[in-house]
């Protein structure tokens, strides 16, 4: 590398540190957050783990549940005052095909003490409980998920363009989110408006983005034709944060 690129590229680092947002999302290697979100050093801050899962306040402390995430959304958004937090899920996601076999008696029964299976069935409960209730409406009921400062109902691939366990990673996203809005210091902030709470899901197959439109109660796909409604949903929050933050 040049040297002095790779000087400007330290300063950025050591100057350039004031991140919008903080992004949960999977560790899979196809799942590249900085490219499709055309995002650069110092952007946001980025929490990787498999299945994009954000362990429910109620299970925060007890003994078998020490994770990482809940100090990182503490550390995005009460340290560092961020008040975008995003959940991306994606296509052909291992960790919701897991969580997709291990719903039989006879699959949780196997290796129990296997730590992935462990953490996809604890933190993925919530989530395999959703699809269960779609799953047996012939994917077509919509499902109800609760933001924190509303109740959004919701129709998870109305059109039936994606796989079981596709539709499974949309909900997985969601129900995330609604483990984002559980903790004591998210509520305040998102009841009044000021904490923005969004989801994404990646089709890894096609490279199209889709952004979970509370509006439309569905994730609409992210191109020229949707990409205005989209803004002007994202842009009615930041209004209704300001207003929120002004008051």
């Amino acid at each position: 590398m040049n040297i002095v690129l790779f000087q400007g590229f330290l300063k950025v680092v050591i100057d350039g540190h004031a991140p919008k947002a903080v992004l949960f999302t999977c560790m899979d290697s196809r799942v590249l957050p900085t490219r499709f979100t055309q995002s650069d050093v110092g952007d946001m801050f980025v929490v990787r783990n498999a299945g994009n899962l954000v362990p429910h306040a109620k299970l925060f402390g007890t003994e078998l549940v020490i994770t990482t995430e809940p100090a990182a959304l503490e550390l995005a958004c009460v340290v560092n005052k961020i008040r975008d937090v995003i959940v991306c899920g994606h296509s052909d996601c291992k960790a919701m095909n897991l969580l997709h076999a291990v719903r039989t008696p006879e699959e949780m029964m196997k290796t129990p003490s296997s730590p992935l299976r462990q953490w996809v069935s604890r933190h993925g409960a919530t989530s395999l409980t959703h699809w269960e209730k779609f799953e047996a409406s012939g994917f077509k009921a919509p499902l109800t998920f609760d933001l924190g400062s509303k109740t959004v109902l919701t129709h998870i691939d109305p059109d039936n363009k994606f796989e079981a366990t596709d539709k499974l990673s949309q909900i997985n996203a969601l129900t995330q989110l609604q483990n984002v809005a559980s903790y004591p210091f998210m509520q305040p902030l998102i009841k009044t408006g000021e904490m923005r709470l969004h989801a994404l899901w990646f089709d890894i197959y096609t490279g199209e983005i889709y952004y979970f439109s509370q509006k439309k109660g569905a994730f609409a796909i992210v191109n020229e034709e949707t990409s205005t409604d989209i803004m002007d949903e994202i842009s009615a929050m930041y209004i209704h944060s300001e207003k929120a933050v002004a008051a």
